[in-house]
C-alpha cells in the first residue's frame, strides 16, 4: 500500500439520529382488532365467545327493558304482560321514589335544595368557572345550613317543621351520599397527616382511629352510632334518628379517604419537603400550596372510587331505618293495587339505572379531569 493511498482524504458523512416514531400516530381500527383480539387462536375463540355472550345479554336487556316493555295501559296491562317491564309503575311511583313521605305541599323546599346544590357542585367542578372559591365556600360551609333549614323548616321563616322520619327516597340517598363526600375528604386529610405526624400522641390517635373503624363492617358502625350514641349524650342532646346514620357514614368514608391521602402523600418524592423546608416555607403553607395538590392529584382515581363505593353504601341505612331510594323501590313494589309479573324487576331495574347513572357520571368525570391534569403536565 502506498503513502498515497494512505493520506487519501475519505468523505465525511453526516449521521442522521434515531428519531422515534410521531407520538399521535396510532394504528388503526383493523390493526388494533388483529393485535388485541385475534392474535392468537385461543384469543380469537374467547373475543367470539365473549362477544356472542355480550350480545345475548345485551338482547334480553333490551327486550324487557324496551322491546316488550309496557309503556302506557296502567296495572292491567301490566298484569297481562310477563315478559316486559311496566314503566307505567315507575311513573305511578315516581314521587314517592323521590321524596318518600315528604308532605307534597312542601316538595318544593326539596326540590329548590337540589336545584341550588345541583348549580353549586356544577360551578365548583367546572374548571373554567369563574370565582369557584366563592363557589367552595357557599357550597360546603353556606349550603349546608341553608339546606337544613330549608328541609327541616323553621318558625322564624314560616316554614313548617319535617320530620326526618317524613324523608325519604332519592332525597336521603343524595343527602347521605353529599354529607360522606364533603365531610370525608377533609377529615380524610387531616387523619392522613396526623397519621404521618411525629407527634406520638397525635400519631397513635389517627392510627388507632383509622385501624379500628377500617376494620369493622359499615353495618357495625351504623348500628354503634344509631343504638350507641345517644347513650353517651344528654337526652338533650341526642342526636336525631337521621344525624346519627349521617356522622356514621362521614367518620366511616374518612377512614379509607385517609389511607388514599396518605398513599398520595407517600408518592411525593422526599426533596420537595426538604427543598420547601430550605426555603423556610412553614409546615402548613408547604402542605397547602407544594405537597397536597399534588398528592390528591396523583390519587383522583382511588377518591373518586372511595366516593362511588360511599354512594352505594348508602343503601345500607336502611337496616337502621332510614328509608333510603332503595328501601322506597323495596316498599313501592309490594303494593297491593300494583301487583304484577314483573313489578319487582321493574323496579329493581330502575333503581340499578339510577345508581348506575350517578356512579358513571363521577367516573367519567374523574377521567376528564386525569386527561387535563396530564395535558398540563405534558405542557
Amino acid at each position: 500500500m502506498s503513502d498515497q493511498s494512505l493520506h487519501t482524504p475519505v468523505a465525511n458523512v453526516a449521521l442522521i439520529p434515531a428519531t422515534a416514531p410521531p407520538a399521535d400516530v396510532r394504528p388503526g381500527p383493523v390493526t388494533w382488532i388483529k393485535g388485541n383480539l385475534f392474535s392468537t387462536p385461543l384469543s380469537g375463540v374467547l373475543t367470539i365467545c365473549f362477544v356472542l355472550l355480550a350480545g345475548w345479554l345485551l338482547h334480553q336487556f333490551l327486550s324487557f327493558a324496551i322491546f316488550y316493555a309496557v309503556w302506557s295501559g296502567g296495572r292491567e296491562a301490566c298484569r297481562a304482560n310477563p315478559e316486559g317491564a311496566c314503566w307505567p309503575f315507575i311513573a305511578e311511583k315516581f314521587d314517592y321514589l323521590r321524596y318518600g313521605a315528604y308532605p307534597v305541599s312542601e316538595r318544593w323546599r326539596v326540590n329548590l335544595t337540589q336545584a341550588v346544590g345541583a348549580t353549586l357542585i356544577v360551578w365548583l367542578l367546572w374548571t373554567k368557572a369563574p370565582q369557584r372559591k366563592v363557589a367552595a365556600v357557599l357550597f360546603f360551609i353556606v349550603y349546608p345550613v341553608a339546606a337544613f333549614v330549608l328541609l327541616r323548616g323553621a318558625a322564624w321563616l314560616n316554614l313548617p317543621v319535617i320530620d326526618t322520619t317524613l324523608w325519604g327516597g332519592l332525597l336521603i340517598t343524595l343527602l347521605m351520599s353529599i354529607v360522606g363526600i364533603v365531610f370525608s375528604l377533609p377529615i380524610g386529610v387531616v387523619l392522613a397527616l396526623g397519621r404521618r405526624s411525629e407527634l406520638p400522641i397525635i400519631k397513635a390517635v389517627c392510627v388507632t382511629f383509622i385501624e379500628v373503624v377500617r376494620g369493622v363492617p359499615f353495618i357495625t358502625v351504623l348500628f354503634m352510632a344509631n343504638f350507641m350514641m345517644p347513650l353517651f349524650v344528654p337526652d338533650y342532646l341526642t342526636p336525631d334518628r337521621l344525624l346519627r346514620p349521617l356522622i356514621a357514614i362521614a367518620l366511616f368514608s374518612s377512614a379509607y379517604m385517609a389511607e388514599v391521602v396518605r398513599a398520595g402523600l407517600q408518592a411525593i418524592p422526599k426533596g420537595q419537603y426538604e427543598a420547601a423546608e430550605a426555603l423556610g416555607i412553614s409546615y402548613l403553607n408547604m402542605m397547602r400550596l407544594i405537597v397536597l395538590p399534588q398528592a390528591l392529584t396523583i390519587v383522583i382515581p382511588s377518591i373518586v372510587s372511595t366516593f362511588i363505593g360511599l354512594f352505594k353504601d348508602t343503601t345500607l341505612v336502611a337496616i337502621v331505618g332510614i328509608a333510603d331510594f332503595l328501601k322506597a323501590v323495596e316498599t313501592a313494589r309490594v303494593d297491593p293495587n300494583w301487583a304484577g309479573p314483573t313489578i319487582s324487576s321493574t323496579g329493581y331495574l330502575f333503581a340499578g339505572l339510577v345508581y348506575w347513572g350517578f356512579c358513571f357520571g363521577m367516573s367519567r368525570y374523574s377521567q376528564a379531569m386525569e386527561r387535563q391534569l396530564a395535558r398540563g403536565h405534558k405542557r
